[in-house]
């Protein structure tokens, strides 16, 4: 066995020693962090994240949104949108409809269940906003979200 140390590559230097310094595993750990504090909120409501995502772009779009650009805002993969499509369509909460001069397109809305759902979430979501700003801060959230939309406007270039 050898055991003269490994030469770093020049590659290797980009790398950070550390993976707590790591951007990615950084940003999949404050994900959990704060996803924690509403997942027990969702699953009372029988809601997903994603399924969730979903009802609340739609909700302040208020009109109907293509398919694909819901995806997009909504951060979900467009298999896994037409999953949730069919989910909360046969709960009610959001409606479907083929493009008017485009069939392949389809439309989507939220429906009035769909908004009362909102509503019934708001509070307990607005809560958990609350006591993460008392524990964060409100200004240190806000430059938080500000530098995480630069880094997304950039694609982390």
């Amino acid at each position: 066995m050898n055991d003269k140390p490994r030469r770093l590559l020049p590659e290797d230097l980009l790398l950070p020693r550390d993976t707590r310094r790591s951007l990615p595993i950084a940003l999949l750990k404050a994900r959990e962090a704060v996803m924690s504090r509403f997942r027990p909120m969702l699953n009372a409501h029988d809601v997903t994240e994603q399924q969730w995502r979903v009802i609340r772009i739609l909700g302040e779009a208020g009109e109907p949104l293509e398919a694909t650009d819901l995806a997009d805002r909504a951060c979900v993969l467009a298999p896994s949108l037409t999953r949730i499509i069919k989910t909360l369509e046969d709960r009610g909460v959001i409606s479907r409809q083929r493009h008017e001069t485009d069939g392949r397109r389809v439309l989507l809305e939220i429906t009035p269940a769909g908004v009362a759902l909102i509503r019934s979430v708001t509070p307990e979501s607005a809560k958990i906003y609350v006591e993460l700003e008392a524990r964060f801060g409100r200004e240190r959230l806000d430059q938080l979200l500000d530098l995480l939309e630069i880094l997304t406007r950039n694609g982390g270039r």
